[in-house]
């Protein structure tokens, strides 16, 4: 098993919990530890590493020449880029049968689905010169349906789709809610005055030196509206007349809290984080905080405790580090605090918490300031959604990436 590296433990943690005949182990330490444990491998039954050991570790299995009954890939979407060491490290694993488990196989390009294809099935999607020549470049460019019903064709035997509503009937319900909020007036002031002069500025960029090599500067003038929208203190010094939606987040989970339920909030910020902290400390809430700077086993005594202790009710989780792998059916109510660009990594974030074991109807909250660039987003993540089972009739969000036409329009 090849999993990312903050969810070694959990897989571990997980074969225990339901497999607890099987002898794990967890390939991890320093270069002596790892040496170690990769030559006692035949000790045990399942062998979990991390992508980022994998590739350093490489050469070790080679020396053994281990072959794997299986080899499973989980978070697949790590193999997106088959240039990378990531990719080529687990291609060369020797194993008999080889999976991918992957929510997102394809979130920008076709390259990425190929890439996939290439760890599971060598050769099966041709070379990807070929693959984009036949299939890539007629779908993505030019729309053909022909090839896209034929691609369909070819990798449909080997995909199992992991739909929720057939697989496990058992769930209860889950109500996902956008909730709007306003900006208060010094904000939107702030917001107007920003926008303005970012939409300039970027048209003067784009006229010099072309839409893509300004990415750069789109993405840091995106990336400032969108901050506004959260909280304009995330960058702009001195800032202290408050945010309408930090006001909303917080009356929303003292109204929960009260109700008996237990939170997760999802942020692609982790400095907002900061300045929800402070509110939560003035009213004496306790919660626990996950970020990328969460050590591997600090996470996972953190998820057991908060499924386990009632008297935590909340859980900060950076969107980032903590929107996949996490077991966290304690809770019964997820929050976006803000909108993330591709709709099905906040769908992986709530999964956190809708899932096998949860016992509870869950309810979802999306804050979207109105009349914002965060509207703009949660358009185009619903444009996008409509797009849905056009490949595998998976709820896969079969996408390109965005257009000049979609950016600029992000502008007005």
């Amino acid at each position: 098993m090849v999993s990312p590296s903050s969810l070694t433990l959990n897989w571990q943690n997980e074969a225990r919990k339901f497999t607890n005949e099987l002898k794990t182990v967890v390939i991890r330490g320093t270069l002596q530890e790892r040496k170690r444990l990769i030559e006692e491998i035949e000790n045990y039954d399942l062998v979990i590493t991390s992508y980022d050991l994998l590739k350093r570790d490489i050469e070790l299995y080679k020396e053994k020449n281990y072959t794997f009954k299986y080899i499973i890939a989980d978070e697949a979407q790590y193999l997106k880029n088959s240039n990378t060491k990531n990719a080529k490290a687990i291609k060369e694993i020797k194993a008999e049968t080889r999976y991918a488990l992957t929510g997102t196989p394809i979130e920008n390009s076709l390259a990425e689905l190929w890439s996939i294809f290439d760890f599971i099935m060598p050769g099966y999607l041709f070379t990807y010169r070929k693959f984009k020549n036949i299939y890539e470049t007629p779908i993505v460019k030019e729309e053909d349906e022909q090839a896209m019903a034929k691609l369909k064709m070819l990798i449909e035997p080997f995909v199992l789709r992991r739909n929720k509503k057939e697989v496990l009937t058992e769930l209860p319900e889950k109500t996902v809610t956008v909730l709007s909020n306003e900006m208060n007036e010094e904000q939107q002031n702030l917001y107007l005055t920003y926008l303005a002069r970012a939409k300039q500025e970027i048209a003067e960029k784009v006229e010099i030196d072309g839409f893509e090599n300004s990415q750069m500067q789109i993405l840091a003038a995106l990336t400032r509206l969108r901050q506004i929208c959260c909280h304009p203190s995330l960058f702009v010094e001195g800032y202290n007349a408050g945010s309408s939606k930090l006001e909303q987040c917080i009356e929303i989970i003292e109204e929960a809290i009260n109700g008996g339920h237990k939170i997760l909030l999802f942020s692609g910020y982790t400095s907002m984080f900061e300045i929800i902290e402070k509110e939560l400390k003035k009213r004496n809430i306790k919660y626990f905080k996950l970020t990328g700077a969460t050590k591997i086993d600090e996470r996972m005594k953190m998820v057991d405790e908060f499924n386990e202790n009632s008297n935590i009710k909340l859980f900060l989780i950076s969107l980032k580090a903590g929107g996949t792998g996490l077991n966290l059916t304690g809770a019964d109510m997820v929050i976006h605090y803000d909108p993330w660009w591709n709709i099905s990594t906040e769908n992986q974030a709530t999964d956190r918490a809708y899932r096998i074991g949860q016992k509870n109807n869950v309810q979802v909250y999306k804050l979207i300031t109105k009349n914002s660039i965060e509207e703009k987003i949660y358009e185009l993540q619903e444009k996008k959604a409509k797009l849905a089972d056009s490949m595998l009739d998976t709820k896969t969000k079969f996408i390109n990436r965005f257009s000049r036409e979609e950016i600029m329009k992000l502008f007005e």
